[in-house]
């Protein structure tokens, strides 16, 4: 392939669309583990199914225990786990020591074998396919079992739902770097971060912002006097962050009420940080829910207190409610979505006084609220289904036409 001295671009153009559907594989880690990427996967899978193609979704492990999603019984297309049970972890082999330990090398042979059992029946599903089929390969891990299979008839695309900075910070740099760089096209979620793995000598890379996840018809008010949080009580989604935040807002507006939805590991450790700062009378734990435009039209606020972010759906879903957000600039993916100043505000990463800041200047002008919060409903609609369909239709025909 020729190196590219851009972004590839995804954009549609007058190429035509696939006349009769495409088959479309969705490989994840879980068909159906609580979070971001599933939430993704099945809303493209739906869009996909709609626009006539045949989508089969894949998970390599079943979900943990706790985290399984409820899909529901009318999913419009097929869902297959690879594995029964998770396969066993492996230990690094250091040393002479390492390469002695029988039991490990043992497990590494049964993980080996293991692992190309399930690529046999990927292979045996990509067989099946019509011509100009896709793989799109979701997370990179999964793409461990996708690289063993056989993929001579399909068109692969590899998807990274974070930003590069966070792939950087974690082991799954590697991972991409050794998995990704010979698939037919890797997507980020910005061209920002396409630019950047650009700079890692990769030559087929494109973005593909994340689409809409809804846009309710009944827009939030924004007469509560309510900041709402919604997300897993996880270390990188930054709720101690937001509590110390709030700890410097709530006494200047003693009648506001900050409502933290979701549920997670580090609950009972926020919920002793959120008495320690005096917070109880303020804060309200609303748990996990399942109707997110009904929290969004009862809050007059969206704050996003994560650590690091792809393509933050949270932010995407508050805004089409016409709720103004404050969010950390954490990832490309942030500043895309809100412009500062405009249709929300953002803070630096961690400044947790500057996100105090930020929340107090828009609670205290209800005029400046409605303005970002209009502006910010209006923006958000170049994320539409639509809109993105339409560039991935666009992609299909690049590379399969």
């Amino acid at each position: 392939m020729t190196k590219p001295t851009s972004t590839l671009t995804t954009e549609p153009g007058t190429a035509r669309d696939t006349d009769g559907g495409r088959d479309i594989f969705l490989v994840s880690n879980s068909v159906d583990e609580l979070g971001g990427i599933t939430s993704w996967s099945h809303q493209v899978a739906r869009l996909f199914s709609e626009r006539g193609h045949t989508v089969h979704v894949v998970g390599i492990v079943p979900a943990p225990e706790g985290r399984r999603a409820d899909l529901g019984d009318d999913l419009p297309y097929r869902t297959t786990t690879l594995y029964d049970v998770h396969p066993p972890s492996l230990k690094p082999l250091r040393g002479l020591k390492g390469k002695l330990d029988l039991a490990e090398r043992r497990r590494r042979s049964a993980r080996a074998a293991g692992m190309a059992e399930q690529a046999a029946k990927l292979t045996r599903m990509f067989r099946a396919a019509r011509p100009g089929s896709i793989v799109i390969v979701t997370q990179v891990w999964a793409m461990e079992w996708v690289a063993l299979a056989d993929t001579s008839g399909q068109r692969v695309v590899g998807m990274s739902h974070e930003s590069f900075q966070t792939c950087r910070a974690s082991s799954r740099f590697h991972r991409v770097k050794t998995y990704y760089k010979d698939v037919d096209r890797m997507l980020t979620l910005t061209r920002e971060d396409a630019d950047l793995w650009i700079r890692q000598r990769f030559d087929n890379v494109a973005s593909m912002p994340n689409p809409l996840p809804f846009f309710p018809e009944e827009p939030s008010r924004r007469t509560a006097r309510t900041v709402v949080s919604i997300g897993r009580l996880h270390e990188e989604k930054g709720v101690d962050m937001l509590l110390d935040a709030w700890a410097e807002v709530a006494p200047r507006h003693p009648d506001w009420t900050l409502r933290v939805y979701g549920s997670g590991e580090e609950e009972a450790a926020l919920k002793q940080q959120a008495e320690e700062l005096g917070l109880t009378g303020s804060v309200e734990w609303m748990g996990r829910t399942s109707d997110v435009p009904g929290a969004l039209r009862e809050s007059s606020l969206f704050a996003l207190s994560s650590r690091g972010e792809g393509f933050p759906l949270a932010l995407m879903e508050a805004m089409a409610t016409a709720v103004p957000c404050v969010a950390f600039d954490v990832a490309p993916g942030v500043r895309e979505i809100i412009t500062d100043g405009e249709n929300g505000l953002i803070a630096a990463p961690g400044n947790t006084s500057e996100f105090a800041r930020k929340l107090d200047e828009l609670i205290s002008d209800k005029e400046l609220r409605d303005r970002m919060g209009e502006k910010a409903r209006v923006d958000i609609q170049r994320y539409s289904t639509d809109e993105i369909m339409a560039r991935w239709e666009h992609l299909f025909t690049m590379l399969n036409p």
